[in-house]
Formats: C-alpha cells, sequence, structure tokens
C-alpha cells in the first residue's frame, strides 16, 4: 500500500470525499479539508463553467488562510472530479482550469485518458481512478492513473455490484498504489473496515449529505437521517449508469421504484445531467450506509465522531487480539 507523501501527517482520518453532485461545494469542502479529510467536489457543480475559477480560487485561498493560523494542523488537500464521458462538453475547459490552481487531486470517472492524466502530472498532481471492476482498474493503470477508487456493491453515487471484499483483494492483488474503497461506510468503524481489507483510504459521500455545508433541501438531508439500507433502489432509469438512488424521492416525482423502465446506457448525457439540476435536486441519491446517520450536524462534528469511533475499534481489535495470544 502507498499513501502519496503530500498527504502524510495533514490527514485526522484516512478519508476522501466523494464528490457529490450538486451537493458538493466550496462550504461543503473547506469544512472536510479543514477538518482533516480530503475534500473534494465535481467540477460540473460549478454552473456556469466561468464559476469554477471562481471556487478554486476561494478554496485555494482559504486553506492557505487556515494553514497559516493553525501550522501545528493544516488543512487536507481537496480534490475535483472530472466526468471523462463524450457528453461533457466542458472537460478541456474544466481540466485547463484545474491546470492553472494546481488542483492537489485530480478524480476521473466514467473513462480513461492519457493526456489528462499527463495534465495532471506536468504540475505534481495526482489521479485518483473511480472503478467497479477489476478490468476497468487495469485500463485506469495503464493511462496512467496514480490510484484508483474502488465503488463497490452498497456505495451511493454510480455504484458497482462486487462485493468490497472481493474487488479489494482482487485490486491488491496486482496494485500496490494509493487505494480508496466506497460502499456504505459512515462510521469509523467502517473507515478501519475499508483498511482491514487492503484499502489506503475510505471514501465516504452520503454521510456528508446530512451536514449543514452539504448543498442539499432540508427534506434531502432528513430523508438521509430518516433513511435505512432498504430505502435504497439500485437503477440506471436517470442517467444510464447504475446508481443507487432513495427510494422516497423516486415516489414524490411521481414514478414506482420498484417499476423503473431500464435506460439505454448510450443516451448517457453528463452535459444534459449538469443543465438539469432542478430535477436532480428532487431525485436524491444515496448509498445503504445511511442507517448509520441520525443527526445533521457540521461536517467537522460528523469527522469528530468517526475519528472517535476509529479509536475505539482499533482499541476494541488491539484488546481482542491480545485476548487471542
Amino acid at each position: 500500500m502507498s499513501i502519496p507523501e503530500f498527504l502524510q501527517n495533514r490527514l485526522s482520518l484516512p478519508v476522501i470525499a466523494a464528490p457529490m453532485f450538486i451537493l458538493s461545494g466550496p462550504e461543503l469542502v473547506i469544512a472536510q479539508c479543514k477538518a482533516g479529510v480530503i475534500g473534494a467536489f465535481p467540477a460540473l457543480n460549478a454552473r456556469p463553467a466561468a464559476m469554477l475559477e471562481d471556487w478554486l480560487a476561494r478554496i485555494t485561498t482559504e486553506l492557505t488562510a487556515h494553514d497559516a493560523a493553525h501550522p501545528e494542523r493544516p488543512a487536507a488537500p481537496f480534490a475535483v472530479n472530472q466526468i471523462v464521458h463524450r457528453s461533457n462538453e466542458r472537460l478541456e475547459h474544466d481540466v485547463a482550469i484545474c491546470v492553472k490552481y494546481k488542483v492537489p487531486i485530480v478524480i476521473t470517472s466514467l473513462g480513461a485518458r492519457s493526456d489528462i492524466n499527463d495534465a495532471v502530472h506536468s504540475y505534481g498532481g495526482i489521479v485518483l481512478h473511480d472503478v467497479i471492476s477489476v478490468p476497468f482498474a487495469r485500463k485506469a493503470v495503464e493511462k496512467g492513473a496514480d490510484g484508483l477508487i474502488a465503488v463497490a456493491a452498497g456505495a451511493g453515487g454510480h455504484a458497482g455490484t462486487l462485493s468490497p471484499f472481493a474487488l479489494v483483494q482482487e485490486i491488491r492483488a496486482w496494485f500496490n498504489g494509493p487505494l480508496a474503497l466506497s460502499g456504505a461506510i459512515a462510521t469509523g468503524r467502517g473507515i478501519l473496515a475499508a483498511q482491514a481489507l487492503g484499502a489506503d483510504f475510505a471514501y465516504i459521500g452520503s454521510a456528508f449529505i446530512a451536514t449543514e455545508e452539504a448543498n442539499a433541501a432540508t427534506a434531502y438531508k432528513q430523508a438521509i437521517v430518516e433513511g435505512a439500507a432498504d430505502d435504497i433502489i439500485y437503477t440506471n432509469y436517470f442517467t444510464g449508469v447504475h446508481g443507487n438512488y432513495i427510494a422516497g424521492s423516486i415516489r414524490a416525482a411521481g414514478l414506482d421504484p420498484k417499476n423503473l423502465p431500464v435506460s439505454d446506457p448510450s443516451r448517457m448525457d453528463f452535459g444534459a445531467m449538469a443543465g438539469a439540476a432542478k430535477a436532480w435536486r428532487d431525485i436524491w441519491g444515496a448509498g445503504q450506509g445511511i442507517g448509520a446517520v441520525r443527526e445533521i450536524v457540521p461536517a467537522a462534528t460528523r469527522i469528530a465522531q468517526w475519528r472517535e469511533e476509529y479509536r475505539e475499534a482499533l482499541l476494541e481489535i488491539n484488546k481482542n487480539m491480545a485476548a487471542w495470544g
């Protein structure tokens, strides 16, 4: 396993916050980074495209000021997610802005391209690519990705179907670079479990929806608080790519979550998605781990809770190991 040098001693927990469509913005990213986890947002969340530069200027300025005021606990680096799909007409523009601001970590999704990896490497940044299978993981590494995000069953957003046990062990059989694991992780114990499986980081999204900084309607946040794994529906109807969504929001939109049509993946259009923000405020994505989230709190409070849970779980495991001899 390998953690990049520039991340060492800058994290309070081995966590990367998943970049969530519409929901992740500068407020949430800054709060996450100041609390010691890698904050992230999708470039497409900044609309119009010119706003991306404003967001990056704000994030870098505020985190630099934080570091100057708190040299004993500098902020974690941040990441920007790029959708590498032919329908994303903003991709070249957004990558160029990320290069200008030397974004420390770029997360690529739905396609791996060597030229994008080279652009990020040109200033010393790293690229993490999210994958749902080992073949996709191999292709990403072959094209120059520095690390991988294994998106296993139960994850929010565009989730895979493989068990995290299977996916991580098969990737680790040939890849020893940075690896994050996504899939229903919402507690400090879950973060430790991801490391026990062989991942370097836990990749967490849904638990951050129910935070004060998330750009989500109060009803959406409350649905996370009140929800459980049984409330999550896996479908490709909304984007052409399979993902997990809250059943209640689907019913509220006049659809039957148990009888959704099957979408044609060839019609996937992330440019149209970015322009349909209103509709996506009504269809709510979430992973199966939401049952662990029971209140809306500041992001820093949630991260502090995880640190305590992580510490308690580690002490418990060490105690059990001692008892086993």
